[in-house]
């Protein structure tokens, strides 16, 4: 018999046809470019993808192993059962508002030799397969703890990979890593050795085959968040757990399930050329809302002192000029950030807050998440890390009427912090707060999962600009690879674009910026996060030009449609990004030469649109421009320069 199961927004057809091949199952995207096959050799279960019939992975392994049973060996395959998946949703904080997701489904039943049962269930779309484990009671055996997963990876031998370190668990400011602000190689070597493997997402150039991104998505608090590590197959990456060290070396490193269960998605993006990477949107496609969100939230853009200002500006006078700011801008938020609570205090804070929203401003405030596994001493401190401080904690933030909080100093990947991440989004739900994530993993489709979910650091970000002279050298670079990487699986809080020269309170003397403005802007549109810090100062509005503070009056940080235009990672990257009717287009270039272009622009074809571009000497002008009938423009970005069309 068949029947539906509803859910918000799609309908899943139950009703599996079996299909059994002996050692082998196949199945295909719906349009049948992307091909996922299954075999079980001598026991292993393994899998390979497909593209064009050309091969991006070839056979890698699955499964796992666990306190119940080795799953990664001596596997016997039972059958497959296929079906096909139908869903449109919106969601305003990813990439493009509108999404209709269609696949083709695939689970692969296997049984050990004791009789212990493992299913994979693949989801195949157009330039995505996405797999987990489905793991049924065992007999009369309803828990387990999953302790290394064997999922891997397996490239061809001419592959160039675009990765970045994890970092060393307990180093760095106050032991605050691990961060996710490592940088990246491109085009590196494969299975090039990390002490501590490679944060998600990681892409590679599969010679002149295409590209592969491998990410995963729907990590809650009933898992841990994973990475990639090397092996002593050169071209073998698998799926590894976190490091012991990570929490101050609290926690277990493995997975506690209930059964039955269901892990994370795997996600493997492929195409013959960069689009479906950029443009993918697998990472929300595979999940599901955790709750009903308690209220309408609001995003947009803030001001913030401390990104130039530091700590000195976190008083009351210098809050009242950057909520000043914020309502010169029209921006709808101002963060304060650490020991507000301190130099401030809650009493002097209500008078702000009341300030700001008399300006039509609301207020987001920073906390510490650390209890025991940090040593970051900036308040307020341990207030996020029990469900009773946390709790009368944001009861006060309700009744003071703040919007939104940034938490910062995650310790790790263990599954105890995602149960943290987890807790203090539903609280925060609960009291009508969005959150921001800082010092933390990478998000893993809790755009869709959690509804007061605003956007995560886990980039090497705009503090750092301020920090380090060899960062801001290679800003541009870095730049150019976030649109194919860091910033296509999730959102991304990058607090950027700068319009002082140098990035200091004084605008002058240090820390001068190698990039141009035109660079600057262009970051507003080419990094996507529902709310955006933005690092415009107060002197910005008498020593700026006009035309850039009305551009980042104008830039939004809600879209409904992202489009790939043209690039390459760490060289250059040109994107397109639609709000409502308007398109905003932007591009930036890493390299020492200029790059020429003749890029393609269909949907702004015949338009009269305003060009931000930079001349030869790095000085950046406006003007309005008129695209021609094909869609074509020709347009040269100078070297660590940047354009925006809108």
């Amino acid at each position: 018999m068949k029947k539906f199961l509803k859910f918000t927004g799609f309908s899943f057809l139950l009703g599996f046809t079996s299909f059994t091949y002996g050692q082998d199952a196949v199945v295909v995207s719906p349009d049948e470019k992307l091909k996922m096959e299954l075999t079980n050799n001598g026991g292993v279960p393994l899998y390979s993808v497909f593209y064009n019939n050309k091969t991006m992975l070839e056979k890698s392994p699955l499964g796992f192993k666990s306190n119940v049973e080795d799953f990664t060996k001596g596997m016997k395959f039972i059958n497959s059962k296929k079906d096909k998946i139908s869903k449109n949703y919106s969601n305003e904080k990813i990439k493009k508002s509108q999404v209709q997701y269609d696949a083709n489904v695939m689970i692969c039943s296997f049984e050990t030799a004791s009789g212990k049962k493992m299913d994979v269930e693949f989801q195949v779309s157009n330039n995505n397969v996405a797999f987990r484990y489905l793991i049924p009671i065992q007999g009369e055996t309803m828990s387990a703890v999953i302790d290394e997963e064997a999922t891997g990876y397996r490239f061809p031998s001419n592959t160039k990979s675009f990765l970045s370190n994890m970092m060393k668990p307990m180093t760095g400011f106050a032991r605050t890593a691990i961060s996710y602000e490592s940088g990246y190689v491109a085009d590196g070597e494969l299975g090039k050795k990390s002490e501590y493997g490679y944060v998600f997402p990681g892409l590679f150039r599969i010679g002149d085959n295409g590209w592969v991104l491998l990410s995963e998505t729907g990590v809650d608090s009933q898992y841990v968040a994973s990475h990639l590590d090397t092996t002593s197959e050169k071209n073998l990456y698998t799926v590894a757990f976190p490091n012991a060290a990570e929490n101050n070396g609290f926690g277990s490193t493995g997975a506690a399930i209930s059964l039955p269960a269901k892990t994370p998605w795997r996600t493997i993006t492929v195409g013959n050329s960069l689009k479906p990477i950029v443009e993918t949107t697998i990472p929300f496609d595979a999940v599901e809302p955790l709750y009903e969100p308690s209220q309408k939230y609001q995003f947009g853009k803030s001001t913030w002192s401390w990104i130039l200002w530091q700590d000195q500006s976190m008083n009351y006078d210098d809050q009242k000029t950057f909520i000043d700011l914020a309502a010169s801008l029209k921006y709808e938020f101002i963060l304060m950030d650490a020991t507000w609570d301190t130099n401030i205090g809650k009493e002097r804070l209500k008078k702000l807050v009341d300030y700001a929203k008399s300006k039509n401003v609301d207020v987001m405030l920073w906390y510490n998440s650390n209890g025991a596994f940090n040593d970051a001493p900036q308040t307020p401190r341990n207030k996020m890390n029990t469900s009773i401080a946390r709790k009368q904690e944001m009861k006060w933030l309700k009744e003071v009427g703040i919007k939104g909080l940034k938490v910062d100093f995650f310790g790790g990947d263990k599954q105890e912090t995602m149960r943290l991440y987890e807790d203090i989004m539903s609280d925060a739900n609960d009291y009508g707060l969005f959150i921001i994530f800082h010092g933390t993993t990478l998000p893993r489709g809790w755009e869709v999962m959690y509804p007061n979910y605003a956007g995560s650091e886990a980039v090497l970000a705009s503090e750092m600009l301020y920090f380090s002279e060899d960062v801001r050298k290679q800003e541009a670079f870095f730049a150019t690879l976030h649109p194919f990487i860091r910033n296509t699986v999730g959102s991304m809080e990058f607090g950027g674009t700068f319009l002082n020269k140098y990035l200091t309170k004084s605008n002058k003397d240090k820390n001068k910026r190698y990039t141009t403005d035109g660079f600057q802007l262009a970051t507003a549109v080419l990094f996507q996060n529902p709310v955006q810090m933005f690092g415009v100062m107060p002197n910005n509005l008498s020593d700026a030009p006009k035309f850039q503070l009305d551009f980042m009056k104008e830039v939004p940080t809600l879209w409904d449609e992202t489009v790939f235009i043209d690039g390459y990672p760490g060289k250059y990257s040109v994107i397109a990004r639609r709000h409502q009717n308007q398109w905003f287009v932007a591009g930036v270039n890493a390299e020492n030469a200029v790059q020429k272009l003749t890029l393609k622009f269909p949907m702004l074809a015949g338009k009269s649109v305003r060009f931000i571009n930079d001349d030869s000497k790095g000085e950046t002008s406006e003007k309005t421009i008129t695209v021609g009938k094909n869609g074509e423009l020709k347009i040269e970005i100078q070297s660590k320069g940047g354009f925006v069309i809108h």
